[in-house]
C-alpha cells in the first residue's frame, strides 16, 4: 500500500471523527443521552484524561489536574509523531498492506483525539447546561493543550443480574458494554486488534524483498 492510499484512509477517518465530534459538541448538552436502538445510544460525555477518564493526577497528589492534562496532551503528540515516522518507514520499505493499514488507522485515531486535546478548549465554550458555541466571543472553556476529548458512542448491548450459580459475579448486576467512546477510539482499537490477531500476516516480509534476500544469499554462497 502506498503512502498516498494510507493518507486517504487517514483523511477519511479524521473527517468522520471530527465531523461527528463537532456535531455532538454543537448540538448536545453535556450528559445528554439519546437512544437510537435498544443496544446503541448517543451519549455525550467529555474525557479529560486517558481511557475511561483516568488521569495522571489520580495516581499521585504531587501533580495537579492542569499539569496532568498538559502532560498527557504532550505525551500524545510525541506518541503520534512516533507513529507517523513508523508509517513513513513501512510505506517506504513496502511492508505488508495489513501492517500499513493498521498503522494508518491507529495514527488517524490518535491524531483525531489530539485535535480535541489541543484545540477544542479554545474553539468551544463549555457544554454544561448548554449547547456549546464554536468560537464564542467570551473565549473557550480551556487553554490551548487543555481541551477535553469528545465521546458519544455507547453500546449497552446487555444488562441484567447474573445467575446465582456463577462464581464471584453470581447474583450481581452486570452491564455490557459501559464505556463511551468515539470514532478515533474505534480506529485505534481496530488497528491494535489487527496487529494482534493478524500479527504474522502484518509483519511478514514483502515477497519481492524476500526473493531479493534469497538471491543475495545464494550469490554469497557461490563466489564463482
Amino acid at each position: 500500500m502506498s503512502l498516498k492510499k494510507a493518507s486517504i484512509i487517514i483523511l477519511i477517518i479524521l473527517l468522520i471523527d471530527q465531523i461527528s465530534k463537532i456535531y455532538i459538541k454543537t448540538h448536545f448538552q453535556l450528559g445528554e443521552n439519546v437512544t437510537v436502538f435498544s443496544w446503541f445510544n448517543i451519549a455525550f460525555i467529555e474525557n479529560d484524561g486517558m481511557a475511561w477518564g483516568t488521569k495522571l493526577s489520580d495516581f499521585t497528589s504531587l501533580i495537579s489536574d492542569e499539569t496532568a492534562k498538559l502532560t498527557l496532551t504532550l505525551f500524545r503528540i510525541v506518541a503520534v509523531t512516533g507513529i507517523a515516522f513508523w508509517l513513513l518507514d513501512v510505506t517506504k520499505k513496502k511492508k505488508s498492506k495489513t501492517l500499513i493499514f493498521a498503522i494508518s488507522i491507529i495514527f488517524a485515531g490518535a491524531l483525531g483525539n489530539i485535535i480535541d486535546s489541543v484545540f477544542y478548549g479554545v474553539l468551544f465554550n463549555d457544554s454544561i447546561m448548554q449547547v456549546a458555541t464554536f468560537l464564542p466571543e467570551e473565549g473557550g472553556y480551556a487553554k490551548m493543550f487543555h481541551g477535553n476529548v469528545v465521546d458519544m458512542l455507547h453500546f449497552p448491548i446487555w444488562s441484567g443480574v447474573m445467575p446465582e450459580n456463577l462464581p464471584l459475579i453470581g447474583g450481581k448486576y452486570f452491564s455490557f458494554f459501559d464505556p463511551v467512546f468515539n470514532v478515533a477510539d474505534m480506529a485505534i482499537s481496530t488497528g491494535i486488534g489487527i496487529l494482534i490477531v493478524f500479527n504474522k500476516k502484518a509483519f511478514e516480509e514483502p515477497k519481492e524483498q524476500s526473493k531479493t534476500e534469497t538471491l543475495d544469499s545464494g550469490s554469497h554462497n557461490n563466489p564463482t
